[in-house]
């Protein structure tokens, strides 16, 4: 009788049957990737651009993961009311809607002149921007070629369209190349000399972001500005945005793509004499300032007086690697009353100049006629 070793012993014990694994055919490739399932580009006479619609694993993962997280409120300071959803998109998702609104959005480095203490002198916006929208007094409508004009305007999602029951081809979203601005309250198109700068509808990728934030801070906006800043040297000074144009106590929803950046927030100082308080915080409590490092997906809603006394800021961070060079964008919904606000957001926000586009060999923005510039040497 053979002796099995200590190894024999707990070596289990071969199974005759046992299937073997199939080795993989080297003429097997994984399936192609479906294709993915975009409507046609927004078109209009205000965009200088077409500007495509969102891909649809974007546009599914914003509408069934969004938000990511609940959001927590932030109210423990005289006259601050925030809330704090970390994150409200994805990271991944983040990201990609970053790219994908960096690569296809128009956007502008503003210049005007403002008097100080009277004399002129001209600021250079240091970021890129672009805005969507239009106030309350006026209204995007689109207007079919027969029959009545559907009271179509920038709060409807046009990613969502309405189902035609008589076909089974898949359903067309409203075209944005058919709205035309109207009066809110008679309905009659707007006088041309309404607004100083044309209003833009908010494009169907914006809208569908829109449309998500407001059922998640229970707002309604009509604005959407876009902020692009490439650098740590690109930021935003100390300001608040408290004007009358906005009405009492905004809802303004501020949301972070791409890399990560400073948020900093402080009180302002209140007038000789007075304090500001809340029910909930006394007199004698000191304000400290806030700095919130956001990253890509974050965003913070301001609301309530939080506006009429705090001041917000993305400083400069030169110097620093990482995130800071990586680019960042910044989209704030906001919901402006008057003609005034819209005259404000396209002067400061599209102004007169040059249209900048994101160029992906060149990894920066670059202005639109260095761009068709270099194409036509290339194809010579």
């Amino acid at each position: 009788m053979s002796k099995r070793t200590l190894d024999t012993f707990f070596k289990p014990a071969a199974t005759p049957n046992s299937t073997k694994r199939a080795k993989p055919n080297s003429n097997d490739e994984p399936p192609p990737p479906p294709d993915e399932d975009i409507g046609p580009p927004d078109t209009h006479p205000s965009y200088p651009i077409s500007i495509p619609q969102l891909p649809s694993h974007i546009s599914v993962s914003l509408t069934h993961g969004t938000p990511a997280k609940q959001p927590r409120a932030i109210n423990n300071q005289p006259d601050l009311d925030l809330l704090y959803f970390q994150p409200y998109i994805t990271r991944p998702t983040a990201n990609e809607l970053f790219k994908f609104l960096r690569r296809e959005l128009p956007f502008y480095r503003v210049q005007y002149t403002i008097k100080r203490g009277g004399i002129e002198t001209e600021i250079n916006t240091p970021r890129y921007t672009t805005v969507f929208g239009v106030d309350e007094t006026s209204k995007f409508c689109s207007t079919p070629t027969n029959g009545p004009s559907e009271d179509v305007d920038e709060d409807k999602d046009l990613s969502q369209p309405t189902t035609n029951p008589q076909s089974n081809s898949p359903p067309q979203p409203t075209p944005v190349s058919s709205l035309t601005l109207i009066d809110t309250t008679s309905k009659n198109p707007i006088r041309t000399t309404k607004y100083q700068y044309t209003p833009r509808p908010i494009p169907t990728c914006l809208a569908h972001l829109k449309n998500l934030v407001e059922s998640a801070t229970g707002a309604q906006y009509n604005f959407c500005l876009v902020n692009y800043y490439s650098t740590g040297n690109d930021s935003i000074t100390f300001h608040s945005d408290d004007e009358r144009f906005l009405g009492a106590n905004p809802d303004i929803a501020s949301l972070s793509l791409g890399g990560e950046r400073e948020f900093v927030m402080k009180h302002k100082p209140p007038p000789q004499g007075q304090s500001y308080t809340t029910p909930a915080a006394p007199a004698t409590q000191a304000t400290q300032s806030l700095k919130m490092p956001l990253s890509s997906g974050d965003m913070v809603v301001m609301r309530g007086p939080t506006q009429s006394h705090w001041l917000h800021s993305i400083p400069k961070r030169k110097g620093r690697g990482g995130d800071a060079v990586r680019g960042r964008i910044n989209i704030t919904f906001r919901r402006a009353m008057v003609p005034a606000g819209t005259n404000n957001y396209y002067r400061y926000n599209v102004g007169e100049g040059p249209i900048w586009r994101w160029d992906e060999r060149r990894q920066e923005m670059v202005m639109m006629e260095s761009r068709v510039r270099e194409k036509d040497v290339d194809s010579e």
